[in-house]
């Protein structure tokens, strides 16, 4: 297909960056096919569309990191093929952010409204779950728990998929853009009365403030995921080729499952004990 060209995935581990570039095409297109074709579902047929236009390439970069457990005897040294792929897949939900947060922004109310109502309202689900006048442990475990639920989903959505976890790294994508698009309005209301040069400032000042609210501990959410995602991935691929019965497999497996874990408890840390003080 056309989007599909566009990204040689035999060469993109060397160049992630381009990822970005593909996330941000893959969502503006699939937001106007969705739109315009299905407008009532466009919130969720925009991230289905997105999903179908990455999954060639990510399948194959999943296919060849299982390929590698049967190359590599060290597992220090796959940790570290496996970083480029985290990369690679990092990019690509930034561009995706980034994509629809500007959509979020820019486009007329109205239809931001039809687009994006379910990524609102998820929001809302999320804040009612995680605030209330609570201790600061009782919240990280919440958050944690909550991320924990997402993590599981992306390694079960990844074995049976093989790349399955794409869908709920996109959605969360599409949310977290929201999110900070919504912010950014609210922020930039509190200076519309000013004019010149502190415009300019204050939207500098609100981007800077709407990103860094939710990606100072999303970064390593994200992170946690792709790497849950990337272990179920491999699980599933290998079972197809009947690789399990190779212990090297399921060692790396494992070990992307723990790392994952650890960088999620990390998130959760963050999030309650620096970004709420942070920016509260």
């Amino acid at each position: 297909m056309v989007l599909e060209s566009l990204f040689n995935p035999f060469i993109i581990k060397r160049k992630p960056w381009e990822m970005f570039g593909a996330g941000f095409i893959y969502s503006i297109v699939g937001l106007l096919l969705s739109y315009i074709v299905f407008k009532e579902a466009a919130g969720l047929l925009t991230v289905f569309l997105i999903c179908f236009a990455a999954i060639p390439l990510l399948y194959v970069t999943v296919k060849n990191e299982e390929e590698l457990d049967m190359k590599y005897n060290k597992e220090l040294s796959l940790l570290k093929e496996h970083t480029k792929v985290l990369l690679f897949l990092l990019f690509f939900f930034l561009g995706v952010t980034a994509a629809l947060s500007l959509a979020y922004i820019f486009l007329p109310a109205p239809l931001v409204k039809t687009v994006f109502s379910l990524q609102e309202q998820a929001i809302v689900n999320v804040n009612n779950n995680v605030q209330g006048n609570v201790a600061q442990f009782n919240l990280f475990i919440r958050i944690f728990l909550n991320n924990l639920k997402v993590l599981f989903f992306c390694i079960v959505f990844s074995f049976l998929y093989g790349t399955g976890a794409i869908f709920i790294l996109t959605w969360n994508a599409s949310v977290v853009a929201t999110a900070i698009g919504n912010l950014f309005k609210t922020e930039l209301a509190k200076g519309a009365t000013l004019v010149g040069f502190p415009v300019l400032s204050h939207y500098l000042t609100a981007a800077s403030f709407s990103f860094f609210r939710y990606m100072t501990h999303g970064i390593f959410e994200i992170t946690s995921y792709f790497i849950a995602g990337l272990a179920g991935g491999i699980i599933s691929i290998a079972l197809i080729k009947h690789d399990l019965q190779n212990d090297k497999v399921l060692i790396d497996a494992l070990d992307l499952i723990l790392l994952s874990l650890a960088v999620l408890f990390v998130g959760a840390v963050v999030e309650v004990y620096v970004t709420q003080p942070m920016f509260s």
